[in-house]
């Protein structure tokens, strides 16, 4: 983040009431010099900091750790939420956090391990390598995935959007459009501020609109998808993306028609296998898909066409 970025962020938290936030990323580590300027930025706002949030890739040493846990102390920071499960298992070796928690015992720095209890899970993998998810399926279980989803509670959404097939089977539209209106699309209980200076929703990927908008009120009409979503749920999405019609493109145009389940999606989303069959794992498998089109067209800013193209590339099978 740049300072100003740093700054309007902490005051517009500030403004809304927020007192206390944690670090996350990404990897807070990969910008030291950043998180530590960010820690003393939030002091001088007078917002706590309860912990920074990292997979510990890079605790390599002692002498290392003890000296940014001493520049950690002096910006404000005191605690470490250390992530240790079989996702970053993939990208982290497990020993990794378990040596910071060692050292940050050593130092008095206050720490938790997110999650604990699945160590005894991971037993049976070398904790000093990074694995596959084959390898992670032979050493813990063929549905690892779907089981630490559900010990975490996290739906099948962004980059793991095409696992859900794997574990769920697809249900007709008329089963998955539910009308309930997601208002945990404004929840501050948990959410995210990015880089930005944007709003992100809890537990919702791809969605991003400013954050001085979602504390200072959001204008009406400016972001349909969302709009949608908070007051009609997927259903009420589903009706407005069978009417969208792009405003740069030609009306006569019969890419033009709207959102079809009963037809291929435009070129750019023909990987999307769903929307051709029509059938989903879940209402919040089909509202991605439907963000993914409606980000194509041209008519919703707070949808990013390149999260969802991302997020497609993963796990295909």
């Amino acid at each position: 983040m740049s300072q100003k970025s740093m700054d309007d962020v902490c005051a517009t938290l500030k403004e809304g009431g927020c007192r206390s936030v944690h670090i996350g990323g990404g990897e807070s580590f990969l910008d030291f010099d950043g998180l530590l300027a960010l820690l003393k930025t939030c002091r001088r706002h007078g917002i706590t900091v309860e912990y920074i949030e990292t997979n510990a890739y890079w605790a390599s040493n002692e002498e290392k750790v003890r000296s940014r846990l001493e520049a950690l102390s002096s910006a404000g920071a005191d605690t470490f939420c250390i992530s240790v499960d079989p996702f970053h298992a993939e990208y982290v070796p497990y020993a990794a956090p378990l040596r910071l928690a060692k050292w940050c015992r050593n130092y008095g720095f206050g720490y938790f391990l997110w999650q604990e209890r699945f160590l005894p899970m991971m037993k049976g993998l070398d904790a000093e390598k990074v694995h596959s998810r084959a390898a992670i399926e032979a050493g813990i279980s063929k549905d690892y995935i779907w089981d630490t989803a559900q010990a975490y509670g996290l739906r099948m959404g962004g980059r793991a959007v095409n696992i859900a097939e794997e574990y769920s089977p697809r249900k007709p539209i008329s089963e998955v459009a539910n009308n309930t209106p997601c208002h945990r699309l404004l929840s501050t209980d948990h959410f995210h501020a990015d880089m930005y200076g944007r709003f992100i929703p809890p537990g919702c990927t791809g969605i991003a609109i400013p954050l001085k908008e979602a504390i200072r009120g959001i204008p009406a009409g400016k972001y349909p998808a969302f709009e949608a979503l908070l007051e009609g749920g997927v259903a009420a999405l589903l009706e407005y993306a069978k009417g969208c019609v792009s405003p740069d493109r030609d009306v006569l145009s019969s890419d033009n028609a709207g959102f079809s389940q009963d037809r291929p999606a435009p070129a750019p989303c023909k990987t999307i296998s769903a929307i051709d069959t029509g059938s989903y794992t879940s209402g919040c498998n089909l509202c991605f898909h439907l963000r993914h089109w409606l980000s194509k067209q041209g008519c919703c800013p707070e949808l990013d066409p390149e999260h969802y193209d991302a997020s497609l590339q993963y796990y295909s099978t």
